[in-house]
């Protein structure tokens, strides 16, 4: 059986993605409540008491906020930092955990998982490429510039997932408080559309057959702006055969399969 790769909802309410082969069932992030992750499991097919996995990249509450109840429903254990563990409530009981350190490969099943550390204000914050046989997927949101190890990371993949979450003009326009403004616009803030053309323009694969926009704001950003500076710089960097598209907040994407 190939990967298959749905984007399970992303932007600033919260985000999640669900990886499956036919020896793993994992969730990437719940940044959900347990009810609508189960609502978008099934939507996809999917029933949600089948996890095998459960990956954290960071603590922030549009990651986890599942986690507790996804947790009891389904007895998945849950891969994360062990930093990332020590800043998380799991009241009396703590469950099955997999504690790792930032750029080790886990292996879950029949998947490799190869970890890496982002710069964001979170207290160990990582991304993700997920393998299966000859199929590479790059899941990364929440950091504020793209660092050199990060580009190398994200060559040769099928699949990627990148934060473009804010327009800066409208960011600096918009209604969060200055100092808001500054931690988002900061080296362990969020991608901006523009940094994101930077890195598409310049060190993109152009062999990556999907690319899909995540993580945007909703009072900083358009889907349709976000989409016009990618499409732009893919067209800049020749990479005529990536499919854009853009994460709902409020709904599932397509199964991409590889």
């Amino acid at each position: 059986m190939s990967m298959q790769v749905t984007v399970l909802g992303s932007g600033s309410s919260g985000n999640a993605a669900f990886v499956k082969t036919a020896g793993a069932r994992i969730l990437v992030d719940a940044g959900f409540s347990y009810r609508q992750l189960s609502k978008r499991l099934r939507e996809i097919g999917e029933d949600p008491t089948k996890l095998d996995a459960i990956l954290v990249s960071h603590e922030h509450s549009d990651h986890v906020i599942g986690l507790p109840q996804t947790i009891k429903k389904t007895g998945a254990p849950v891969y994360l930092t062990e930093l990332t563990s020590d800043s998380l409530d799991w009241g009396d009981k703590k469950p099955v955990l997999k504690t790792f350190q930032a750029g080790s490969r886990l292996k879950i099943g029949d998947v490799e998982v190869d970890t890496f550390t982002i710069p964001h204000d979170a207290v160990d914050p990582v991304g993700f490429c997920v393998r299966h046989g000859n199929a590479k997927v790059g899941l990364v949101t929440d950091l504020g510039y793209m660092t050199e190890s990060i580009k190398h990371r994200l060559k040769g993949c099928n699949m990627l997932l990148l934060e473009s979450n804010h327009d800066v003009e409208m960011l600096k326009v918009g209604p969060y408080p200055w100092f808001v403004k500054q931690r988002v616009m900061s080296r362990v803030g969020h991608l901006s559309n523009q940094a994101v053309c930077d890195y598409l323009a310049s060190d993109f694969d152009v062999s990556t057959r999907v690319l899909v926009l995540g993580h945007l704001s909703d009072h900083n950003n358009h889907p349709e702006i976000a989409r016009m500076f990618a499409d732009q710089a893919l067209k800049q960097a020749g990479a005529v055969d990536t499919r854009l598209l853009v994460a709902q907040q409020g709904a599932p994407s397509e199964v991409f399969e590889f």
